[in-house]
């Protein structure tokens, strides 16, 4: 399997996770959307850590570039790490705009993030790395 259509799919995976919890804000539906949100922020956060740990210090090691691509994906989890926590807030307090505004903002992040790694850090991955090893590793840390 190549890791480009592994990473794409937890990608795909998460959109789902978040539509979930965005559209029980948008009904009131306050339970449901913390645990759609719980589950959204455990498997977003889980898809970091896996590139965190294993891809990133892998295609690093690799090729030699340290500041390129994985310099700004690293940066822009952190940005999404500090609206996860806006959104979780925003639960907190029932506040429904809060949540779909700074939401609205986590998925364009999250949009142009994804492109960048499935047009180009994942095919560099797929070209310079053992595929089914780091898939391997990847799938060791849990399924999102």
């Amino acid at each position: 399997m190549f890791i480009t259509q592994y990473l794409a799919e937890e990608h795909r995976k998460c959109d789902r996770f978040y539509a979930d919890a965005e559209k029980a804000v948008a009904e009131d539906r306050w339970k449901e959307a913390e645990e759609a949100f719980n589950l959204f922020k455990e498997k977003t956060l889980l898809h970091f850590r896996k590139e965190e740990e294993i891809l990133f210090p892998e295609f690093e090691a690799r090729t030699g570039i340290t500041m390129g691509p994985t310099q700004v994906m690293r940066f822009e989890h952190q940005q999404a790490r500090e609206l996860l926590e806006r959104l979780e807030e925003a639960l907190k307090t029932r506040n429904k705009e809060e949540f779909l505004s700074v939401g609205d903002s986590l998925m364009v992040l999250l949009q142009q993030h994804n492109m960048k790694e499935e047009q180009i850090l994942y095919p560099m991955s797929d070209q310079h790395l053992n595929r089914e090893e780091v898939v391997e590793r990847l799938a060791s840390l849990g399924e999102v």
